[in-house]
């Protein structure tokens, strides 16, 4: 039955946290006497200690995004729920888990650095460039991927694009009312988090369709919906974290642990069972080859390069206390898996050759929803919308974080700094998404396809080699302060194999094409990168080996 599946999963979640957790925690000796640099160097824009709560949320809701939802519901129709499954238990407890935590860990021993930096300190100036390069391009793919499933999801549902814009008011109120006016996170939480629930009601009573918006590209609402994207990050990206950011994610964060509960619950009332083959190939025509293709298209459900980029790009910002870093880092990052079960489920549940299942991600997770949430009493269609309003809320806390974290690394690899550059760096880094999003892509055959579907495959590469590039650096750091490496080495070895077969496929898929290029360019910076790690390493190794 469905709610084994996902009981076992929440156990195994539960014992990993608690022991593997522990592991993490003690080979990086947290020590709360070290002052963190949310408080040694506060500016109040973006260097602002936050509560754990407040950061849990901020953090949680940044990772998520779509891809725990949208990439284990191809995985599962492509490949089964069980290779699916399996992949999400041991990459978030082993792989995923430990990259979020580390990378957290690194950038505060750091000053709140980058993982840029860390790799200029510890490697070479050329390392450093490349990776702030690498780290950028990743950004505008899922600036591009999010920003163009956020307008998909407005334009199927004119609820859902109501309930968001409600959504940023009252996240824009609870950010005043906690900072200006210096009401308790516990009051402002007890007002505001109804508000929201609220705002889901409200937009399904009074949806903003598509029709009423101008054409402001061409005749089909997505390019407008896309241009206001544009505009809500580069607002998003420019204002101090306290206005909106860090108010909006942690409201955010309880539409998904809502959404998860409520999933939760009518998975275990439903009686839902496995329908779908566990197993169902291991080639999928449009995809590829089980290895190495799985890993990468569950990508955030699993492991995701891009937390590392959250952690320690606005987290160790923000985070009040090094005790913090153990939920903040490695907690969400098991809460997101648990995310990519129900998500799965939406997928495990339905028969073989289903017409939902030939349908968009988006909807089978809203179908998905609206069934388990009936089991409570939801009228399905609401209960549907909910899903997809909670889902679209995380793309956009993802779409926002992304960007300011772009304008980081940009002002950063031209050491550019001042309002100016603030706004300068914003918007180059807005320019490539505009262009995906309101242009035409196409696929390998030649056929048209929307932009987040033909930039997926590189997203699920570039995010998951960024990833195990990470780590690389994060191992040569703990090699060269003498500290075991062993749970980091296995971990680089497996994402960076895996991933780097990954594009070498789509290099010969593609060709030349558009994606074909993204693809050969990611992969000489990501060879160049290995080259400057290993010969880094083994000029450490000299001096002994440390498990």
């Amino acid at each position: 039955m469905l709610f084994i599946l996902l009981s076992s999963a929440v156990v195994i979640f539960a014992i990993a946290y608690r022991f593997y957790g522990g592991f993490l925690k003690k080979q990086f000796e947290l020590d709360d006497s070290h002052v963190t640099p949310s408080h040694t160097d506060y500016d109040g824009v973006d260097r602002v200690p936050a509560h754990r709560a407040v950061l849990l949320g901020h953090h949680f809701s940044s990772i998520a995004g779509a891809g725990p939802i949208v990439g284990p519901i191809i995985a599962a129709v492509a490949f089964g729920w069980m290779p699916t499954l399996l992949w999400i238990l041991f990459g978030a407890i082993f792989i995923g888990g430990v990259h979020d935590f580390a990378s957290l860990m690194a950038s505060i021993r750091h000053k709140a650095r980058s993982i840029a930096q860390i790799a200029k300190e510890y490697m070479s100036p050329l390392a450093y460039h490349l990776l702030l390069a690498f780290i950028w391009l990743t950004l505008v793919y899922v600036l591009t991927v999010f920003m163009d499933l956020t307008s998909t999801t407005f334009v199927q549902d004119g609820g859902v694009a109501t309930s968001a814009a409600l959504f940023i008011l009252f996240a824009l109120g609870f950010g005043v009312a906690i900072y200006r006016f210096k009401l308790p996170v516990l009051w402002a939480s007890i007002i505001f988090v109804p508000l929201i629930f609220m705002a889901t009601y409200l937009g399904h009573l009074l949806p903003l369709k598509a029709d009423i918006l101008p054409a402001l590209i061409s005749d089909h609402p997505a390019k407008t919906w896309n241009v206001i994207l544009l505009l809500y990050c580069f607002i998003a990206s420019t204002t101090p974290v306290w206005i909106l950011l860090q108010p909006r994610d942690y409201l955010s964060s309880y539409l998904l642990y809502a959404s998860v509960l409520g999933g939760f619950i009518g998975i275990l009332f439903g009686g839902y069972s496995l329908n779908y083959e566990a197993f169902a190939a291991w080639y999928a025509p449009g995809l590829g080859a089980l290895f190495p293709i799985l890993f990468i298209t569950v990508a955030c459900g699993a492991c995701s390069g891009f937390h590392s980029v959250v952690a320690s790009g606005t987290s160790s910002k923000q985070l009040n206390k090094e005790s913090d870093a153990r939920p903040i880092g490695y907690g969400a990052m098991l809460i997101e898996a648990v995310v990519a079960v129900i998500a799965l489920s939406t997928v495990a549940m339905l028969p073989m050759g289903d017409p939902l299942t030939a349908r968009v991600p988006l909807v089978v997770y809203g179908a998905g929803m609206g069934k388990f949430l009936s089991v409570l009493g939801i009228p399905e269609e609401l209960g549907s919308a909910f899903g997809l309003l909670a889902l679209s809320t995380f793309i956009l806390t993802t779409l926002d974080t992304a960007t300011r974290l772009a304008r980081y690394i940009f002002e950063e690899f031209f050491q550019i700094k001042g309002t100016l550059a603030r706004y300068s760096a914003t918007l180059v880094s807005l320019i490539l998404p505009a262009v995906f999003v309101l242009i035409t892509l196409k696929d390998a055959q030649g056929n048209p396809m929307p932009a987040w579907k033909a930039i997926w495959p590189v997203f699920g590469a570039t995010n998951q080699l960024l990833a195990g590039l990470t780590l690389l650096v994060i191992l040569v750091w703990l090699k060269k302060t003498g500290k075991r490496t062993l749970y980091i080495l296995l971990p680089v070895l497996f994402m960076n194999v895996m991933t780097i077969w990954a594009l070498a496929q789509l290099i010969d898929q593609y060709g030349f094409s558009t994606v074909g290029v993204i693809a050969m360019v990611l992969m000489a910076l990501a060879w160049v990168l290995i080259f400057e790690a290993v010969r880094t390493y083994r000029r450490v190794l000299r001096s002994g080996w440390v498990y």
